[in-house]
């Protein structure tokens, strides 16, 4: 069977002339022949290429970058490989190559190998396909493993026992789920197997790369695909043990609640339905995070989460913090739609006054789009006419926002007045009585007893002043 992209022919006729220059055989491997293969190469986005030679990759690179006249190359003498950027493209160049990890090491021992060696070391039979850049076999793709079957099966299987690939670097395990997410495949029953066996093993990869893994699974169209795979493998419980607490379903007297951590997974699913902003994915993952911590059973009421939007803010840093997410404003916007989450949904259930609304819209500030989609995804119920009827008030609320925001005037809220100007007009020193004062101006303006509007609000301060 032979392959090689068109897109990219002239390309590799290059690579394949200089590596025959310098009498090192050279292949094409990896994703970008899976990708081909599975129609999901796009003629307007540059590709990054993978290249395996038996000899120095360094050495090729050097020369490919010659040939194509850059100067963008990158050494990694460490690790053998080379980078050469051209075109857009990111052109990898590796020597044949061995890996393995000690038992309890996160750094993998490398050593020189045939290219079998390098398609044995591939974490899954669809990465494992290569094409020859040979003279001799020029576009022949080398599958020995099944990897185009296992594409046709639409199947992540490892190339050799998944007890050997997963233990060389266990990392692998969650890159099958994340495959697995974005590409809408099973996961071969043998191979889920071996990760069921080897889960904990995951503990001695640092959380930079679980990390990359996760938000990549999360990015992927259904997202809960993913995450039910991590559950269902015991891979989520070692690195994010405060989601796989939101599972399960409790019964008191007849009252049940509904199972938190599906629940999570279908919110996120609705955002990913509207939505690729990573971070409001995130908040989608946090917005319930400490019901498990907020849960009481109340006789005669049932399960009840109070504070759980307020207590999940907090737990958001600490869950960023130790899964080496951004502390920064990510992390305050996703800190903000969790603390927020309810807000929306509790005007739609009680008779809305504009003081509500401008409260809403001025905590909320820019965030307030994001969090009016979040709010809208977790409306879910198995009966599907009360899930219209909900959402078509959510509407009317979201309707009412829009309209008391063009009157008034609050998002991204500045004080009309300053605290320079309260001491200026009342003569007051810096101190609590003029943050007294602001606070004062923003609570009538807030509840409408006074327009957005300097004016007022100086005839306001001042009236609040002559009352000091």
């Amino acid at each position: 069977m032979t392959g090689i992209d068109p897109l990219h022919s002239s390309l590799f006729q290059t690579v394949s002339d200089v590596a025959h220059g310098l009498g090192q055989p050279v292949y094409v491997v990896g994703g970008y022949v899976r990708d081909y293969y599975l129609n999901r190469l796009h003629p307007d986005k540059a590709p990054d290429i993978d290249f395996v030679t038996l000899g120095s990759g360094i050495a090729l690179a050097e020369a490919v970058a010659k040939a194509l006249k850059t100067n963008q190359v990158a050494v990694f003498k460490q690790f053998g490989t080379a980078q050469v950027g051209w075109k857009g493209m990111h052109l990898e160049f590796v020597g044949a190559r061995k890996e393995s990890y000690r038992t309890e090491s996160r750094k993998p021992i490398v050593e020189d190998g045939t290219l079998e060696d390098d398609q044995r070391r591939r974490d899954f039979t669809i990465n494992a396909l290569s094409w020859s850049l040979n003279k001799e076999d020029f576009g022949v793709l080398l599958d020995p493993f099944g990897g185009i079957r296992d594409l046709q099966d639409r199947v992540i299987r490892t190339p050799l026992d998944p007890d050997i690939t997963f233990s060389d670097d266990p990392l692998r395990m969650l890159r099958a789920v994340r495959f697995a997410s974005q590409l809408s495949f099973d996961i071969d029953p043998v191979t889920f197997a071996g990760i069921q066996a080897m889960a904990k093993r995951l503990d001695i990869i640092s959380k930079e790369r679980i990390l990359d893994e996760l938000n990549k699974i999360i990015l992927s169209p259904i997202p809960s695909t993913g995450f039910a795979l991590l559950f269902e493998s015991g891979l989520l419980a070692t690195f994010f043990p405060e989601m796989v607490k939101l599972h399960g379903v409790q019964e008191v007297e007849n009252y049940r609640h509904k199972d938190n951590f599906w629940h999570t997974l279908q919110v996120l699913d609705n955002v990913a339905m509207v939505s690729d902003d990573l971070w409001l994915r995130w908040a989608a993952i946090l917005h319930d995070i400490a019901k498990p911590n907020t849960q009481k059973f109340v006789e005669g009421v049932g399960w009840t989460f109070h504070g759980h939007d307020a207590v999940g803010a907090t737990m958001t840093k600490r869950i960023f913090t130790r899964l080496g997410l951004p502390l920064d404003e990510r992390m305050r916007f996703v800190q903000n739609l969790v603390r927020l989450h309810l807000r929306p949904i509790a005007l739609v259930k009680e008779e809305v006054t504009e003081s509500a609304l401008r409260r809403l819209l001025f905590d909320a500030g820019e965030d307030l789009e994001s969090l009016m989609m979040l709010c809208r995804a977790d409306i879910t119920s198995k009966n599907d006419r009360k899930v219209q009827k909900y959402l078509a008030n959510f509407a009317s609320v979201e309707q009412r926002l829009i309209e008391v925001e063009e009157k008034d005037k609050l998002r991204n809220w500045r004080p009309p007045i300053s605290g320079e100007d309260i001491m200026k007009a009342l003569n007051l020193p810096p101190g609590p009585q003029v943050g007294i004062i602001k606070k004062q101006i923003e609570e009538a303006i807030l509840e409408g007893k006074i327009p957005n509007e300097r004016d007022a609000a100086y005839s306001f301060m001042m009236e609040v002043g002559s009352r000091k």
